[in-house]
């Protein structure tokens, strides 16, 4: 880098960037829908953006619900210029400005406006008094109940080219729409002045701009649960497959593309979109397309539960990104049929895409600025690798190096003029296997009664669902996002632990459109692959509680509710789903020698498949204690382990098995002391029961 070549305010501002945090990059989570996706102020989401590189995952959840199900690896935005002559009259054959892969974009992009919108207010949900609510969750900045969008992030931000950038990231909640993400992007030359002519904020004198090209760079890796399973690498998308449409006629010709992944209702279908391939340098030795799971491996074990290895599909996302709408020209807002001019694919840890960015290196920006106009390549990726489409039987490598390939979208060349602007409409989006089916067919697998061609092709079933969802949001789009949507979620959900039932009530924001409510409970887990929410009752729209009489105690139970509207469309689960368990507890004890340990003996093999408590963490229970006691665990010599305050009033009380220093303990005989902590009256009669400081020894034995 120059500094000579720098203005004295961006020579300020970078300096002052050196010594921030890259924290310190603001960024919101999208939540409501079944694909949760994470964006950055800083007007694209670079690799490791938010997370270590231990992470590298991360982003483009589907189904969100589940864990690890992340599929985005690595993304960029570059924006390049020809002839292009900064504010100090230095001229560059070639500018581009980068924010990822790996570039963060500091310098180069001046954030101005970050925040999140929705449509109604977040729905409260409570489990035993407390909020509940998913780690990713973002309270919305402004309520605007009359977008069409459910939840949207308006981000600004300013270039170094002098263009503005605005993205309106919309998010919907609606049945067949929610597994999908939009980005309205303009793109403005404003030079950016700001409101007083006279003051420039940063960037190029405010002329012309030539061939100005817009370019997205994805690194796509479905998906980080299987990532330690099939191999490491996987997890850099080294073996993922890579396909496009409406990559302009040749290939179209070439390819005999179908009818339905050409054209739809009248709009190109203009798509690049990623698998989990073959991996031939698996670590399993069964075909590994659609990401089985047989066993788990010891790095895998922080993705995935003990139970899982029934064979269940743990990688059968289709991830896509699907061009709306691009600018004929700045002065042309007809949509552009040939757009993106680029579809191609690119070696991901080549210097263009793995270097961190310098917007004053000529040799190094004329590179990048020539994969953003590289063309439709030919052949499309998958088919150099699998030269005949029968992708169920690929055997070959996806790759030819270590890094493996991304896919980029490139748009232009457009001649910006002061204040003119070009927008482009593209969206996100993932589908694939049902969770059912995913299992279905893994298990199936695993045991012989299906080969790996027949998984195989329904794997490959998932790229139907994937252009499916880009029907639905050509739809939403031409419809101007008028697509039928469901009423309102609730807007409360209370669950309450009890002695003898979990009570849940709600209460709602209106009553348009709205027949009626169901209700969902799980056992064990939110989130378990093995295992579906259970519809438990169906309430009439003028129902507000419901009483669950059917648990089994100290089993942690999730719930959440739906709204049905009069045309049977149905909220979603995300507004209301619980995200800490209820439990159905026994009345306190009323005899301190009715004291009770559950297990004893506590045999670790025995639990090996979380029976004991019913997909439960490993634990022991005791059970009939006093409302309000001190329970203190020692070893047989006398060391404390743990001492566990015991205050809600119930008989039950649970013990994860760790110690105070959160260590799990070893084998031996273990003393329980249980002592009352303060007088304790029965809540019928009134008569006191226990004193303070009354107490009581058990013992119980664990096995490992």
């Amino acid at each position: 880098m120059n500094i000579k070549k720098l203005s004295p305010l961006s020579i300020l501002f970078i300096f002052l960037l050196l010594f921030q945090p890259l924290s310190a990059q603001k960024y919101y989570w999208m939540t409501a829908g079944s694909l949760h996706n994470w964006f950055s102020e800083m007007g694209c989401e670079r690799e490791v953006g938010r997370s270590s590189s231990a992470n590298q995952q991360d982003g483009m959840q589907w189904p969100a619900i589940l864990p690890y199900q992340d599929s985005q690896a690595m993304k960029g935005l570059w924006i390049g210029a020809k002839n292009f002559t900064d504010e100090r009259g230095d001229n560059y054959p070639y500018k581009v400005i980068t924010v990822g892969p790996r570039s963060t974009g500091y310098g180069e992009f001046f954030p101005t406006e970050f925040k999140m919108v929705s449509r109604f207010d977040s729905p409260i949900v409570m489990v035993d008094g407390l909020t509940t609510y998913d780690v990713k969750y973002t309270e919305p900045d402004e309520i605007d109940w009359n977008m069409n969008a459910d939840r949207m992030i308006v981000n600004t931000t300013n270039t170094l080219l002098g263009l503005t950038m605005t993205r309106k990231i919309m998010q919907f909640s609606i049945p067949g729409h929610d597994n999908y993400i939009v980005q309205d992007i303009t793109f403005t030359n404003t030079g950016n002045i700001d409101d007083d002519p006279e003051i420039e904020l940063t960037g190029a004198a405010h002329k012309t701009l030539q061939d100005v090209r817009f370019f997205y760079l994805y690194r796509l890796a479905p998906s980080q649960q299987t990532r330690f399973v099939i191999g490491n690498a996987t997890g850099w998308a080294k073996n993922t497959m890579y396909d496009a449409r409406g990559d302009g006629d040749e290939n179209v010709s070439l390819y005999n593309d179908i009818p339905d992944e050409r054209n739809y209702n009248g709009t190109a279908i203009r798509a690049q979109f990623a698998w989990h391939g073959f991996f031939p340098d698996k670590v399993v030795d069964y075909d590994n397309i659609g990401g089985p799971i047989w066993d788990i491996p010891s790095a895998a074990k922080p993705f995935i539960a003990p139970e899982d290895t029934v064979g269940r599909l743990g990688s059968t996302q289709f991830v896509g990104v699907l061009t709306l709408h691009a600018d004929k020209s700045d002065t042309d807002s007809e949509d552009d049929p040939t757009q993106p001019s680029t579809t191609a694919y690119y070696l991901s840890d080549a210097d263009e895409a793995a270097a961190t960015s310098d917007p004053y290196d000529v040799p190094a920006m004329r590179s990048r600025y020539n994969w953003m106009e590289l063309g439709h390549m030919s052949p499309r990726h998958a088919r150099s690798v699998q030269p005949d489409g029968q992708f169920y039987n690929q055997t070959a490598a996806t790759y030819t190096d270590n890094g493996g390939f991304s896919m980029g979208n490139g748009y232009g060349p457009y001649q910006i003029a002061p204040n003119e602007t070009v927008r482009i409409v593209m969206v996100e989006a993932v589908n694939g296997l049902s969770t059912e089916n995913a299992l279905k067919y893994g298990i199936a697998y695993k045991n012989g009664e299906i080969t790996p061609t027949e998984k195989n092709i329904m794997v490959m079933t998932g790229k139907d669902s994937l252009f499916k969802t880009f029907r639905n949001a050509i739809d939403n789009y031409l419809s101007d996002y008028s697509a039928d949507r469901p009423p309102k979620p609730p807007k409360s959900f209370t669950v309450n632990s009890g002695g003898d039932r979990i009570s849940l009530e709600w209460d709602v924001f209106d009553e348009e459109d709205l027949a009626g409510f169901k209700i969902f409970r799980s056992k064990g887990s939110y989130n378990n692959p093995l295992e579906q929410p259970e519809l438990i009752y169906t309430a009439d729209k003028s129902e507000r509680a419901y009483d669950d009489l059917t648990p089994i105690r100290n089993v942690g139970y999730y719930y959440y509710i739906v709204a049905v509207g009069d045309n049977g469309l149905e909220s979603s689960r995300y507004y209301t789903q619980t995200y800490d368990p209820a439990y159905l507890k026994r009345a306190q004890g009323n005899k301190l020698n009715q004291i009770r340990v559950v297990p004893n003996p506590y045999i670790i093999s025995a639990d090996s498949k979380r029976l004991l408590f019913d997909n439960e963490p490993n634990k022991i229970a005791f059970f009939n204690i006093p409302g309000q006691c001190k329970i203190r665990i020692f070893t047989e010599t006398g060391e404390l382990v743990r001492t566990l305050h015991h205050t809600d009033g119930s008989g039950d009380h649970s013990w994860d098995l760790k110690t105070s220093s959160n260590q799990i303990v070893v084998s031996g005989v273990y003393i329980a002391h249980v002592e009352v902590s303060q007088d304790v009256f029965d809540n019928n009669s009134g008569a006191k029961l226990f004193s303070k400081g009354e107490s009581k020894i058990v013992k119980f034995v664990i096995v490992r």
